[in-house]
């Protein structure tokens, strides 16, 4: 039964993300999600500005939205904190026709597994069962058949890295818009779990097999009977059941999602053993070394164990005890960058010195030292910057001709402006060592030649040593003789029925 279309419809926007690495020993608590609340929230998402005309296509309300660096496991009580916000905020609201559920999908938080299909639980009771619920995500995210089953609309991004991000939140809210507009039924949803996990640096969308897989996705999505298609690669640092890949296609025409859904999750397991690491690796050394040998300037190395935008506690020293090990890197040696290690004390310490005073100081592995310890540098302060919303100070010590950017939070280096921000010139370094996997876009266009090095941490790039104790068995590559699955649609009901069935 259709229901009756809304003209200007009331819709709400809330969700939490945060990347959590379960292999970390870090912990993240309630300021790290920067929430922003009511008309606050709308600032977020320029798609939402005065003028625009999905602006003007509903009454949007903010009630809380937070994203944190990904990190270590989201605390309990900074899960509860947030969500009871969260819930007042909705709770004190009018009538909601819809709500655009904005989430990343790999939160795990203290004792609690699939914590969004938890907290939209708990939205569903403030809101009530007849409100409209789109649900954007990141496609590294984890989609179980209950958040399934709580979204009326699912989607993810289409690119690695990120590109679409913004786009993909756009087609999220104009779908539900759409949606409330027609005064059409609840969309038919088709759910494929497929037993992959995969690491992001595996599965990038730059390079084959996934480009042509995610390209699959449009197609899907252009079906008649069809109005959205994900393809989910799944969190691959984090032990929980529902970690693994995933499809999902929504729409009326129940032959016309089921198809879909069932073609892209083949297409995706058909690839699996061809998904390959998206730049060419090796070990510390080995990077190191084919940097030095190279004519490429600048040459980047992705220090990938301890990457602070997959999970990792960022303060992994492991790296620069092992680059400033290096006689190669001693005073007249080529310029090398390394971003980053946090040390509250070091910088302090260097702050108060000033800048072209020379200081031993001590920092990293406050939280994770289970590769090396804490790191003793005699050097030159080359540059102190403060304000830095994720850093709040940060400092450059040159030591040789390393200049090691250190920090009082952990931050990701990820845009030129980073470092010409603190004195630096990358362009022109010998090479820029980055705690990061895939390069993201201006790094890439930056490079003359890359590699990734497969460094210990976190976000450790082999899987398989990791250690999984939890995920669903078997599971590709862990079981890499396993049986076909089977990769039979699974229609879930709306969001008003039961929910039926396990999640497989």
């Amino acid at each position: 039964m259709s229901r009756t279309p809304i003209e200007h419809p009331v819709i709400a926007i809330a969700g939490l993300g945060i990347e959590s690495s379960t292999f970390s020993p870090a912990r993240t608590e309630a300021p790290a999600f920067h929430p922003q609340r009511d008309a606050e929230v709308l600032t977020r998402y320029p798609f939402l500005a005065d003028g625009k005309p999905l602006r003007a296509a509903a009454d949007w309300r903010g009630a809380l939205v937070g994203k944190s660096l990904p990190g270590g496991m989201a605390t309990a009580a900074a899960f509860e904190e947030l969500s009871a916000d969260l819930l007042a905020r909705l709770a004190a609201m009018p009538h909601l026709d819809g709500l655009w559920y904005d989430i990343h999908g790999a939160m795990t938080v203290e004792g609690i597994d699939d914590a969004e299909a938890l907290l939209l639980r708990r939205i569903r009771d403030v809101i009530g069962p007849d409100v409209m619920v789109s649900t954007s995500m990141d496609l590294h995210g984890n989609v179980s058949r209950e958040l399934a089953h709580r979204s009326d609309l699912i989607t993810c991004y289409r690119m690695a890295p990120h590109e679409d991000h913004m786009e993909t939140k756009e087609r999220a809210a104009r779908n539900l818009v759409r949606l409330l507009h027609s005064g059409a039924d609840r969309p038919i949803k088709a759910w494929v779990p497929v037993p992959v996990l995969l690491a992001g640096e595996q599965t990038s969308t730059r390079i084959e097999p996934a480009k042509s897989v995610y390209a699959a996705v449009s197609e899907v999505e252009a079906a008649d009977g069809v109005t959205d298609a994900a393809i989910w690669v799944g969190y691959a640092w984090a032990d929980e059941p529902r970690n693994r890949a995933a499809v999902v296609v929504t729409g009326p025409d129940e032959n016309a999602v089921a198809a879909g859904a069932e073609r892209l999750a083949r297409g995706f397991w058909a690839a699996r053993r061809d998904f390959d690491f998206v730049a060419p690796t090796g070990t510390y050394d080995e990077c190191l070394d084919a940097a030095l040998a190279s004519d490429a300037r600048p040459y980047f190395v992705s220090d990938t164990g301890d990457n602070p935008t997959a999970g990792g506690a960022g303060d992994v020293t492991w790296g620069l005890t092992e680059l400033l090990a290096r006689p190669e890197f001693g005073d007249g040696g080529p310029t090398v960058i390394y971003a980053s290690v946090p040390g509250p004390a070091a910088v302090a310490a260097a702050v108060e010195a000033g800048v072209g005073a020379t200081v031993t100081v001590t920092a990293g592995a406050e939280v994770d030292d289970r590769h090396a310890g804490p790191l003793t540098m005699t050097g030159v302060v080359h540059a102190i910057r403060h304000g830095d919303r994720d850093a709040e100070t940060e400092v450059v010590l040159r030591v040789g001709s390393v200049y090691a950017i250190l920090t009082k939070l952990r931050k990701p280096y990820h845009h030129e402006h980073d470092f010409t921000d603190l004195s630096l010139a990358p362009r022109e370094a010998a090479i820029v060592i980055v705690k990061i996997g895939y390069l993201e876009p201006e790094l890439y266009a930056m490079a003359a030649d890359w590699k990734m090095a497969l460094t210990p941490g976190g976000v450790d790039q082999d899987l398989v040593r990791l250690g999984h104790r939890r995920i669903r068995r078997p599971m590709f590559p862990f079981d890499p003789d396993m049986a076909d699955p089977d990769l039979t649609a699974r229609i879930i009901p709306a969001s008003t029925e039961p929910l039926s069935g396990a999640d497989e």
